[in-house]
C-alpha cells in the first residue's frame, strides 16, 4: 500500500492509518469463532491493514492475536510477524497501584500475545478522584525504560489529566478518544493541546458503530431492541444527545451526496473527514472478525480526497447539532459521569 496509508507515530513505530479495532470480539457484539477470527486477521494484513487495537478487557482479543502471530510465524516467515503493530490496553480497577500490579499486567499481555515486549500499551483509568493513575503510569514508564514496553499511551483521558501527566514528566505518544462527525468534542481542548505537545490521537466511534452508513439512510428511527450490538446502542445515544434522528438523516443525505460524487461509501466519507483532522494519526475501524468485514471498502478511504465544497456541506449540517462538549464534557467524560 502507498506511503499515504502509513503514519509515523514515533521514529521507530509506523502504523497503518486505519487500525483494526477488536472490541467487537469481547462478547458485546455476538459470538466470535476464534478460528474464523484468525483467518480474518490474515485477510486484513494481506490487504495492508497491519495495525490492531485490542485490550485486556476485550474478552479473548489478546489470545486470538497471540494465536494469529504464532500461525503467521509458522506458515509464512517469522519476519512477517514484525510487520504487525499490536496495540493493547491495561484497564485496572482504581486503587493502590504497585509496581507488582504493573509488572503483572505487562507480563500477562506479553504472554497472551506471544511478544517479548509490547509495541504500545494504552492505559485507561476510571476514576479521577483516585490519583493513583499517576503511580500506575510511573511504574509503566519504568518498565518502558527497562525495555518491556516500546511506547506508552493513554485511552479516554481528558485534557486536564493529560496535562497533569505531562507535567509529571511521563511521556505518552498518543491518546485514544471518541471522535466523529457527530462527536467533535476533541476539537475544543484536546486537539490544541496535542498539537502543542506532539501527542497523536487514535480515534474510535468514527462510524458510530455502523450508523454512519447507507444502511440507515431514509430509515425510521430504530427502537432499542433493533439496535443489536453494544456499539449501535452506545452511539445511538450519542446521536440523540447531538440532535436526534431527523438531523442525523439530514447528515446522512449530505454524506450520501458526497460519497456518490467520489464513488465511495458513506463510511469512507465519515472516516476521511476525521482522518484529515489535525493531530489524528489513525481512525480505528471496528471489525467483527470472521462475521462482518469491510476490507475492500475500508481500503478506498486511502484514495479519497475531500474538497472544500465537501467539507463545507458536511459542516453545514454538523454545526446544527448541540455542543456535546457542553452537554457531556471533555474526551472520556462519558465514562466518568
Amino acid at each position: 500500500m502507498p506511503d499515504s496509508t502509513r503514519f509515523s507515530l514515533t521514529p521507530d513505530l509506523t502504523i497503518c492509518r486505519l487500525p483494526v479495532g477488536m472490541w467487537q470480539v469481547s462478547g458485546a457484539h455476538g459470538p466470535i469463532d476464534p478460528a474464523a477470527a484468525v483467518r480474518s486477521l490474515f485477510e486484513h494484513i494481506d490487504a495492508g491493514l497491519t495495525t490492531f487495537d485490542l485490550a485486556d478487557i476485550y474478552g479473548p482479543a489478546e489470545a486470538i492475536m497471540g494465536e494469529f502471530r504464532r500461525q503467521l510465524a509458522a506458515l509464512r516467515v517469522y519476519e512477517a510477524v514484525g510487520q504487525l503493530q499490536v496495540f493493547t490496553k491495561w484497564v485496572p480497577r482504581p486503587g493502590t497501584m504497585t509496581r507488582a500490579l504493573a509488572e503483572h499486567a505487562v507480563e500477562r499481555a506479553c504472554r497472551r500475545l506471544g511478544m517479548s515486549k509490547l509495541d504500545l500499551l494504552q492505559f485507561h483509568w476510571w476514576d479521577y478522584a483516585d490519583d493513583s493513575y499517576l503511580d500506575a503510569l510511573r511504574h509503566l514508564a519504568d518498565l518502558q525504560a527497562e525495555g518491556q514496553i516500546r511506547h506508552l499511551a493513554l485511552t479516554n483521558f481528558d485534557t486536564e489529566r493529560l496535562r497533569i501527566i505531562r507535567d509529571a514528566g511521563i511521556r505518552v505518544v498518543s491518546n485514544q478518544v471518541q471522535y466523529s462527525l457527530i462527536d467533535q468534542r476533541p476539537e475544543v481542548q484536546m486537539v490544541p493541546f496535542c498539537q502543542q505537545h506532539g501527542i497523536s490521537l487514535l480515534t474510535y466511534g468514527t462510524l458510530c458503530g455502523g450508523l454512519l452508513s447507507e444502511r440507515y439512510l431514509g430509515k425510521a428511527e430504530p427502537s432499542r431492541h433493533e439496535l443489536t450490538t453494544a456499539s449501535l446502542q452506545k452511539y445511538k445515544q450519542m446521536i440523540d444527545a447531538w440532535g436526534g434522528w431527523p438531523l442525523f438523516q439530514e447528515l446522512l443525505r449530505v454524506l450520501t451526496d458526497v460519497a456518490q460524487k467520489h464513488k465511495v461509501s458513506v463510511a469512507n466519507v465519515a472516516v476521511r473527514s476525521i482522518l484529515d483532522r489535525p493531530a489524528v494519526a489513525g481512525v480505528i475501524v471496528g471489525c467483527r472478525l470472521g462475521v462482518t468485514e469491510h476490507i475492500a471498502d475500508n481500503q478506498r478511504v486511502f484514495d479519497l480526497q475531500l474538497d472544500d465544497e465537501d467539507r463545507g456541506r458536511i459542516a453545514g449540517v454538523t454545526q446544527k447539532g448541540h455542543n456535546l462538549f457542553e452537554i457531556i464534557g471533555d474526551c472520556g467524560d462519558e465514562y466518568r459521569r
